[in-house]
């Protein structure tokens, strides 16, 4: 089932202006309903801004009002209709001075959110080097007591599209992965089936005392 680019942003937006219920909510951004009482609670997805399904193409009005009426009505995806399949920009992009000092914001704010991103696609969203992003993961970062997770696009160092992009290609990676895995285990499960099948097929071998016994007369 397809779920939205940024499920906890997504979530967050829902819960803050709809009605839905948790169940709901959570069945559609892929989440543990219990996970989405923690952001009704304030308790999760601190410091995730809201992102709007409806501008971002995912959900239409009408189909939120259907859910709302109906609490056991399950949520259903749009068709996406803006192709996300354009490579993302290579290299880091130039940033304004004064938008450089919210950088470690961005990068905190994607670890969390979106670990599913390798650090070169973090590096192009933001402008910034893989040093500094590997520092503030293991909370080395020389000024990482002051730094707050903030959503890049609200900061203005990436766009939605280019986030929403990354996000996309990093997602069907790990499916590509995980695909593989799979396949690779059953490949080795059936190897071992068929090895086991062969083993109880052979006959067993005298055993030396049956082969040295003589019948007495």
């Amino acid at each position: 089932m397809a779920r939205p680019l940024m499920p906890k942003a997504t979530a967050v937006w829902l819960v803050e202006n709809t009605s839905l219920t948790f169940d709901q909510v959570a069945g559609f951004c892929g989440l543990h309903p219990l996970e989405v009482k923690g952001i009704a609670d304030g308790e999760v997805a601190q410091g995730i801004v809201g992102r709007n399904p409806i501008v971002s193409g995912e959900l239409s009005e009408s189909e939120i009002a259907r859910c709302q009426d109906d609490a056991s009505a399950q949520l259903t995806m749009l068709e996406p209709a803006v192709d996300l399949s354009n490579a993302a920009r290579k290299g880091p992009r130039y940033k304004p001075i004064n938008k450089r000092q919210e950088t470690p914001n961005a990068i905190l704010w994607l670890l969390r959110s979106h670990p599913e991103l390798t650090d070169g696609q973090v590096s192009r969203l933001v402008g910034t080097t893989k040093p500094t992003i590997e520092t503030i993961r293991n909370r080395t970062h020389w000024n990482m007591q002051a730094i707050k997770p903030t959503d890049p696009v609200s900061l203005g160092l990436c766009s939605q599209v280019d986030l929403d992009t990354a996000v996309t290609v990093a997602r069907r990676r790990q499916e590509r992965k995980a695909t593989e895995a799979r396949r690779a285990a059953a490949r080795a499960e059936k190897a071992e089936a068929a090895a086991a099948a062969k083993a109880s097929e052979s006959p067993a071998p005298a055993s030396a005392e049956t082969e040295n016994s003589n019948p007495t007369e």
